[in-house]
């Protein structure tokens, strides 16, 4: 069974391009043991033995309901995964601190559901943020920080001191 790159699912748990690499990468070993077995029992007409494959992996090819051991399959969902790894759409989050594995997955779970079902995310790290996120798309930026929050507030914060201090008689 054939799928067009654009009905492709991505599992929660495949973020980012270097994990449609990694799919990539065993997806290309797996086709070259399939390939060795295939030439040493030429002519005996022996079965293949699929090998291990990584939890990705498994995930994936069951969420699109892809038979890996047909080799026309296997040939074009390389050429699939190369076009996506390229060209699906990216989103830059910078963190405060490291997102845990679930919030991240669901996170991912949300933006494919709501936003783009082949979105990829691109995950930073940047302390001075304090906490939330930076969310950054082609189009647009989202400074959900806390940083920002408190940039923003420094007019309030300003004023009720002020106000504060006036109430207590200080100049």
């Amino acid at each position: 069974m054939t799928q067009a790159v654009s009905t492709l699912v991505f599992p929660p748990a495949l973020t980012g391009r270097a994990d449609i690499s990694r799919l990539l990468r065993e997806l290309e070993a797996l086709d070259n043991d399939l390939e060795s077995q295939r030439a040493r029992s030429k002519g005996k007409g022996g079965s293949y033995r699929l090998p291990n494959m990584s939890r990705a992996l498994n995930d994936f090819l069951e969420t699109n309901k892809l038979d890996i051991a047909d080799d026309q399959t296997r040939m074009n969902l390389r050429t699939q995964l190369r076009k996506l790894k390229d060209h699906a759409p990216v989103i830059h989050m910078t963190f405060a601190s490291d997102a845990d594995p679930d919030s991240m997955q669901r996170i991912v779970a949300w933006i494919r559901q709501e936003l783009h079902p082949q979105a990829l995310i691109s995950v930073g790290l940047q302390p001075s943020l304090v906490g939330g996120v930076y969310v950054r798309t082609p189009n647009h930026v989202h400074d959900l920080s806390i940083r920002a929050h408190m940039r923003d507030s420094r007019g309030v914060i300003v004023q009720d001191l002020a106000t504060l201090s006036k109430a207590m008689g200080i100049k």
